[in-house]
């Protein structure tokens, strides 16, 4: 099993020490683990303030370039995590995220916090995709 470690240039540099995806190749396929993503643009500033629907397709954008860049898209997510700042806006999460993901859904995990490392975050998702 070979490890590598990407940060696809389609996407912000990582804002800490950490890589965007992991990837574990197999042999006869791979796994990606996807680091979560808040809405950050490229200059770090934060993404519809206050805008669960501005943050969410932000964020779903973003997963959606990562498993792109690794010749993966939401067909392959596995398992998706979801964590929210304020559960009462699942709802408007949940509408954005049926766009990008269609038919067979991941297992899934959606928990609240009590606030992320950007202030004014809502969201931040990750997933997990089996390619090949």
């Amino acid at each position: 099993m070979l490890k590598t470690t990407d940060n696809p240039a389609t996407v912000p540099t990582p804002a800490g020490p950490y890589s965007h995806v992991v990837r574990l190749d197999t042999g006869d396929g791979a796994l990606l683990f996807v680091s979560g993503q808040v809405a950050l643009d490229e200059r770090g500033d934060l993404v519809g303030p206050d805008d669960m629907t501005a943050q969410a397709r932000h964020v779903m954008d973003a997963l959606g370039k990562i498993l792109a860049a690794h010749g993966a898209s939401y067909d392959d997510v596995v398992n998706i995590r979801s964590y929210l700042t304020d559960m009462g806006r699942r709802a408007e999460y949940g509408a954005v995220r049926a766009e990008y993901i269609k038919g067979v859904p991941p297992s899934s995990t959606t928990v609240e916090v009590s606030r992320l490392f950007v202030p004014g975050a809502l969201l931040e998702v990750e997933v997990i995709a089996a390619v090949g």
